[in-house]
């Protein structure tokens, strides 16, 4: 199969974190935007649904980026409470 050169506009940023991320895979960029072309040609569209979170996921999302209402869980605490069956074992 042939290969060809191709150019995009990408946020600067966003290539440099992406690319941190696919390292982590092995993958370089051209890798995962190989992957990503190869699943919108399988699907016959966006492999994954883009839908804009509510106000509550946004705040949530805004809240554990800046640490707010996290608590530190471990394996450990998870099974523990899985053994015993409490409410933090039903919210996982």
């Amino acid at each position: 199969m042939g290969k060809v050169r191709t150019n995009v506009y990408v946020d600067k940023n966003l290539k440099i974190q992406a690319k941190e991320i696919f390292k982590k895979y092995g993958l370089t960029l051209s890798d995962a935007i190989n992957i990503f072309l190869a699943q919108v040609v399988y699907e016959r569209g966006i492999p994954f649904s883009i839908e804009l979170p509510d106000d509550v996921t946004l705040k949530t999302i805004e809240d554990s980026r800046k640490g707010i209402n996290m608590e530190e869980v471990t394996i450990e605490d998870l099974r523990k409470a899985v053994k015993s069956g409490t409410k933090k074992a039903q919210a996982i």
